[in-house]
């Protein structure tokens, strides 16, 4: 079989790349071992009726407007502004943390300016900030790190927070205000239908071939593309030639609760210090459906399974940069997404990624 361009993976990545491509005129065959779109987004009903997201919770937020209006051309969309709250002493305090987090947990009345001056008073000062730890030690001090991220980190990551870059922990901010939001973007929401159909019509057009359950190391002496676009793991395409690259997995364990319309004040509840599991999500909130019952996802971090998360230590950086020069030298070859560029990317980054990818494969070719 011959194609102008095959993209391996049906997530983010993939189905853009795929999507700009064949728009610009490329026939273009999607190949992902799932037997379904979406990647991790991918959602879908559960027995019951209700709309879960397969692979724990996504939240679309982003401060792009040109990625908003691309995603748009696919669905319409759902507003939704996240919060969670952590159960830390036996409280659900808000998380991240802010001005009633350290009143409620603390039993104090402070104001803004008061928080301010009180995480001053605690915080740990730290230079260079060069791990997680330094991060959150410096911002809140020892107390609010053992009791919110020092235990949440080390099961979700199995790592210490010392162990792991500062980038982790800077991803999740402190304030001294009352805002809840667990983001703060100006762009928040869900697709309005789910995220599978906005694939699916990201997807739908002439020029684009999906095949499903397929597994493309399978098919690479089958297919003759001009061009291959890969979302992956980089190491896996190499047959993890200089070693395999640390991922981090989850185990889902999806729990529906009938007759009960509501179980949780908020979307998520983060458990850093109790269970094996990190955090339970209830989907209904989020989406807004309206069913008698509701559905519950339960997250176990993992080391086996499916890779969700590079893990963000020099040395595997050093590891991946190996693989990344041998990539820079593949002809022909795009190597884009969270796994393929081993980022913990967040969805609009990768949909960035892609329409760049793909704006340069066209150039190349001269379109």
């Amino acid at each position: 079989m011959k194609v102008d361009v095959l993209v391996v993976g049906a997530g983010y990545a993939g189905s853009v790349a795929a999507e700009r491509l064949a728009s610009a005129g490329r026939r273009v065959m999607v190949v992902d071992k799932r037997p379904h779109v979406g990647g991790n987004a991918h959602d879908e009903y559960d027995e019951h009726g209700v709309l879960i997201h397969l692979y724990g919770p996504h939240i679309f937020h982003t401060n792009s407007r040109r990625i908003v209006e691309y995603l748009s051309n696919f669905t319409r969309w759902r507003p939704y502004e996240h919060r969670a709250l952590a159960c830390v002493d036996g409280k659900l305090l808000p998380i991240p943390i802010n001005l009633d987090t350290v009143n409620g947990l603390y039993g104090l009345a402070l104001g803004e300016e008061e928080v301010g001056a009180y995480f001053e008073r605690v915080r740990e000062p730290r230079r260079p900030l060069l791990t997680s730890e330094d991060v959150v030690l410096n911002a809140v001090g020892r107390d609010l790190y053992e009791k919110f991220f020092k235990n949440y980190t080390r099961k979700h990551w199995g790592l210490d927070p010392s162990q792991l870059g500062a980038g982790v922990a800077a991803r999740v901010p402190v304030r001294t205000d009352r805002d809840d939001r667990y983001w703060t973007d100006e762009f928040q929401g869900v697709p309005l239908n789910g995220y599978t159909k906005m694939f699916e019509a990201m997807l739908d057009q002439p020029n684009i071939r999906v095949e499903l359950g397929v597994d493309f190391r399978e098919l690479r002496e089958r297919i003759r593309a001009g061009h291959l676009v890969y979302t992956g793991p980089i190491d896996a395409y190499f047959d993890h030639r200089f070693g395999r690259l640390p991922y981090r997995s989850l185990r889902f364990e999806h729990v529906h609760l009938p007759g009960r319309r509501r179980h949780q004040r908020v979307a998520t509840i983060n458990y850093p210090n109790e269970h094996d599991y990190i955090r339970v999500t209830e989907f209904k909130h989020i989406t807004g459906q309206e069913h008698p019952g509701t559905s519950l996802v339960r997250e176990y971090p993992q080391s086996g399974g499916d890779p969700y998360y590079p893990v963000p230590r020099p040395e595997n950086q050093a590891l991946y940069r190996r693989y990344h020069y041998m990539a820079a030298r593949e002809k022909d070859v795009t190597f884009v997404g969270r796994l393929a560029q081993y980022r913990y990317y967040n969805m609009d980054q990768v949909v960035g990624a892609a329409l760049k990818a793909a704006a340069q494969i066209l150039r190349a070719d001269g379109a």
